[in-house]
C-alpha cells in the first residue's frame, strides 16, 4: 500500500515537473529527478514508464523528451497519495469542521481510531503532534479536549502567516532570470487559468491550488519553521474553505483572480507592486476566514 501511495505521490509531483517544462524540452536525468521527487529510482523509473504509456513522455536517441503536457485528470486523486499519518489529519479536520464538534467538545482516541479505521497509538501520535498549533489541549489525567477556532485564534494566524508571506513575496523581485521558479509561476499561472475555465463544475478544486500556490511563495525562503507552520496554515484554510460552503464558487473565483494578479506582480520584480497585490490578497484570505467562523 505504502509503494503504491508513494508512486501516485511521485507521479503525481512529476506532473507538476512536465509543465514548467516546453514540448520537445529534455527532462532532467533519473538522478536529478529522484532528487526532485524524493523517491528511490525504481519508483522514479515506474513513473517514467507511466508517463510513456500515456504519452506525455517520449524516448528519443537515449533522451528523454516531453511529448505533450499532461492534463489535470491524469493527476491521482488526493486521497490516494496520502500516507497514513497524513490520513489521519484529513479525518480529524473534518471531524473538526464538518461534524458536530465546538469548543469543549472531549476527544476520545480509541473512539476517533474506529472512526478513522486505523491504531489508536496513530491517533495518539498525530494528537500529540497537533496540540502545538493550540487548537487541542491535553487534560491532566484526562483526554484532549477541543478549544475550537475563534476570531481571535484567525488573527494571530494572520499575523504571523502576513509577515513571512511578504517577505517571501518580496524576494521574488532578487531571483536571477534562469530561476527555475520562474517556469514554476508559469505552470501555476495555467493552472489556475484552466481552473477558472472551468470554475462551475470545478470550483471545489481551489482549495488544493491555494494550498500550491502560497507553498510556492515561501518555498523562495527555505525555512524549516515556516515549512512547518504552513502546515496549519493549509490545513486551517483548506477545510475551513470547503466546510463553509457560502457563496463558494464566487470566493473561489474571487481569490483565482487576486493569485493571477499577484503573479503578474511576481512576475514584474516591482517590490511596491509585489506589496500592493500580496497585502490585497492577505487581507481578502483574512475576510474570508473571519466571516466562516462568524
Amino acid at each position: 500500500m505504502r509503494t503504491d501511495t508513494t508512486f501516485k505521490r511521485a507521479f503525481n509531483d512529476m506532473i507538476d515537473i512536465i509543465r514548467t517544462l516546453d514540448l520537445g524540452e529534455e527532462l532532467p536525468s533519473e538522478n536529478a529527478l529522484r532528487a526532485q521527487l524524493g523517491v528511490s529510482r525504481t519508483t522514479v523509473r515506474k513513473v517514467l514508464a507511466g508517463m510513456s504509456a500515456r504519452g506525455i513522455i517520449i524516448s528519443e536517441a537515449h533522451r528523454r523528451i516531453i511529448g505533450e503536457q499532461p492534463q489535470q485528470i491524469e493527476r491521482y486523486p488526493k486521497e490516494e497519495t496520502l500516507a497514513i499519518s497524513e490520513q489521519v489529519e484529513t479525518s480529524f479536520m473534518e471531524w473538526m469542521l464538518r461534524g458536530d464538534a465546538c469548543p469543549g467538545t472531549e476527544i476520545n482516541e480509541a473512539e476517533l481510531a474506529r472512526k478513522f479505521g486505523v491504531a489508536t497509538t496513530i491517533v495518539r501520535e498525530f494528537l500529540n503532534r497537533f496540540q502545538k498549533y493550540g487548537l487541542i489541549e491535553k487534560r491532566q489525567n484526562a483526554g484532549w479536549v477541543f478549544k475550537g477556532f475563534t476570531a481571535s485564534f484567525a488573527l494571530e494566524l494572520f499575523e504571523i502567516r502576513e509577515m513571512f508571506e511578504m517577505r517571501s513575496a518580496r524576494l521574488f523581485a532578487t531571483l536571477p532570470d534562469g530561476s527555475p521558479v520562474w517556469k514554476q509561476i508559469q505552470s501555476m499561472r495555467a493552472a489556475h487559468l484552466e481552473l477558472l475555465a472551468d470554475i462551475d463544475a470545478r470550483f471545489q478544486d481551489f482549495s488544493e491550488l491555494d494550498s500550491r500556490f502560497h507553498r510556492l511563495i515561501t518555498a523562495v525562503a527555505p525555512n524549516r519553521f515556516i515549512e512547518s507552520f504552513q502546515d496549519v496554515i493549509a490545513m486551517v484554510f483548506h477545510y475551513h474553505y470547503q466546510w463553509n460552503k457560502r457563496d463558494e464558487r464566487a470566493r473561489n473565483e474571487v481569490a483565482i483572480g487576486e493569485h493571477l494578479a499577484l503573479i503578474e506582480a511576481l512576475e514584474s520584480r516591482n517590490i511596491a507592486l509585489i506589496d500592493r497585490a500580496c497585502r490585497l490578497h492577505l487581507t481578502s484570505a483574512r475576510e474570508t476566514l473571519l466571516h466562516s467562523i462568524a
